[in-house]
């Protein structure tokens, strides 16, 4: 079947070229009118059928028709340029679509159709490209939140989804946003880190990346803490991968971004409410439903609501090993986060019961930090103690220490084992671990 109504066929096109900087008008209003033909031209019906590659070709000479009947000349890069942005509008996500290809990006920040940012290397940048209206943007943000079930409208002005790929989706449209549609996309790599790239990278050291390692084998739980863009998540991922293949593990998250290896996963995902407002899944539920489904471990991608109290019962009650994540600036911050969490779920729970909860359910604590230069580090990995009085005690078992900063902007620091030996050595050596004494002294300087 043609995906063409009346169209002769015409050469194929050359290859397409890369894409030229600067769109001058002619050429935004030419795509447009393209475009709008394009759409009347093609078989619909057909087209979400076909095969990409034949339906590719197809269009391509449909295009180039298209163009020659325009009387507006082109040089050969906005022709071509102007043949990969159709193509890139009829499958894909428009003009986002060159900039999720390219690996060097990490965050795509759409403020409204004529402001594009992206942040490559930790700096953000602004780039020629636009959409053609805000109505243009907000046909993007339907394709990818419908894509995972979700809609965003008057009613519903606030979304979060994710891309095949795990890159994960923020769209808040108007009457909440007022000058227009807003997007945000945090993208993950095709090849995520591993174990060993964060000591390569220096997000950490060897010493402070094999303490974790055992800490996660021996099932002590972990909560991983840090602002918004730190890496917790990427962290989260390479601590999952030190689960032994033969535990079951169950995933919840708002909108699903981990990436397990193992084969015996889980994946839970929230619900944003229907249109009638009803029907919505939380991730107190979900965690509820995740303890009758036997978990030998439970990965709660972020905790942000009353959860926590589920999340610190189900540590508490024979789920050891579990690991979850929260947003806080210290390891003594992601502690008050808890209680606040907590106290959210309308409990009538003192807080000195609350700090027991905490003291009791959590082992470790990892604070990871963006720093001024964009780069990710581990700058503290903390051990919780107990309680004196009405106090959670901690000691630093690891940490980063800020030296100073280069003429170029580069953070110039160092790793330093604080030469505390954790108490949870003793929980180790019950797992077969014995740690050298070693392991905790000494000093890493990182520049």
């Amino acid at each position: 079947m043609s995906l063409m109504l009346n169209t002769p066929m015409l050469p194929a096109a050359a290859p397409k070229a890369g894409r030229f900087d600067a769109p001058r008008p002619q050429y935004l209003e030419l795509k447009a009118n393209v475009h709008r033909k394009l759409l009347n031209r093609l078989n619909l019906e057909a087209l979400a059928s076909a095969e990409r590659s034949r339906a590719e070709a197809e269009i391509r000479t449909l295009l180039f028709e298209l163009i020659a009947e325009e009387s507006m000349p082109l040089s050969m890069s906005e022709r071509e340029a102007i043949l990969g942005d159709v193509i890139d509008e009829v499958f894909g996500l428009g003009p986002l679509e060159p900039l999720l290809r390219d690996p060097g990006i990490s965050d795509i920040l759409v403020n409204t159709f004529s402001h594009v940012y992206v942040e490559r290397a930790g700096k953000i940048e602004r780039l020629p490209t636009t959409f053609q209206d805000n109505k243009h943007l907000m046909r993007v943000i339907d394709r990818i939140v419908s894509g995972v079930g979700r809609r965003v409208d008057d009613s519903s002005p606030m979304v979060d989804a994710r891309l095949p790929d795990g890159s994960r989706v923020n769209a808040i449209i108007p009457p909440l946003a007022v000058d227009g549609p807003l997007l945000s996309i945090r993208r993950f790599p095709a090849e995520r880190l591993k174990a060993e790239d964060l000591v390569a990278i220096r997000s950490m050291t060897k010493p402070m990346l094999d303490f974790l390692e055992h800490c996660v084998r021996s099932k002590l739980n972990m909560l991983i803490s840090g602002g918004t863009g730190a890496g917790k998540t990427t962290l989260l991922n390479v601590l999952s991968s030190f689960i032994s293949e033969r535990e079951r593990i169950v995933t919840i998250e708002d909108a699903a971004e981990l990436q397990l290896h193992q084969e015996h996963v889980a994946r839970l995902e929230t619900r944003p409410p229907n249109v009638e407002g009803k029907g919505a899944i939380k991730q107190r539920q979900l965690l509820v439903n995740a303890l009758r489904m036997r978990p030998d471990r439970i990965v709660v991608g972020e905790t942000r609501g009353e959860e926590a109290l589920d999340m610190l019962q189900a540590m508490n009650t024979g789920h050891d090993g579990s690991l979850t994540t929260v947003h806080a600036n210290t390891p003594r911050d992601s502690l008050s986060r808890i209680e606040t969490m907590i106290a959210m779920g309308a409990t009538n729970l003192p807080e000195r019961a609350m700090r027991q909860q905490i003291a009791a359910a959590i082992q470790i604590v990892i604070q990871q930090t963006r720093m001024a230069d964009g780069t990710r580090k581990v700058t503290s990995i903390s051990e919780i103690t107990g309680m004196e009085g009405d106090v959670i005690t901690m000691q630093e078992i690891f940490c980063f220490d800020k030296l100073g900063v280069t003429q170029d902007g580069k953070v110039i620091g160092r790793f330093r084992a604080t030469g505390v030996r954790p108490k949870v050595c003793e929980r180790l050596k019950a797992s077969g671990v014995h740690l050298p004494g070693d392991m905790f002294e000494g000093v890493t300087e990182v520049r």
